[in-house]
């Protein structure tokens, strides 16, 4: 299955972006992704005060293609570069090998709680 991972480093960001790049997904990405046709899934994780990072999964290589092009051709202006002050240091395409639903079942909320 075709993946693409974006990462923003948070080595230099503005004090708060964590935060504000938390609440950004709660508010607008969340739902911006959220049925997006040829997706088949978005993640968001972060390392404080290291890096910030959506991970795409997508049902073929052409959506993923399709994708990559128009976010590489704007990345710098995106939200999230807008948020932590810097462009992406990575724009990488990747194979998902595999997806493991556990027996707790799969939640997608907007937002998770810290540590959680």
């Amino acid at each position: 299955m075709p993946g693409l991972t974006v990462r923003w480093s948070l080595a230099d960001a503005p004090d708060g972006a964590e935060e504000a790049l938390a609440a950004y997904v709660e508010r607008t990405s969340h739902a911006r992704f959220t049925g997006m046709a040829g997706l088949r899934f978005k993640t968001w994780r972060m390392r404080p005060r290291e890096w910030f990072e959506g991970c795409y999964v997508f049902v073929d290589e052409a959506a993923r293609d399709a994708f990559e092009t128009a976010f590489t051709a704007t990345a710098a202006e995106s939200p999230g570069s807008q948020l932590v002050g810097s462009a992406p240091i990575l724009i990488e395409p990747c194979s998902i090998v595999a997806v493991a639903e556990g027996g707790a079942g799969f939640a997608a909320p907007a937002r998770y709680a810290v540590g959680g």
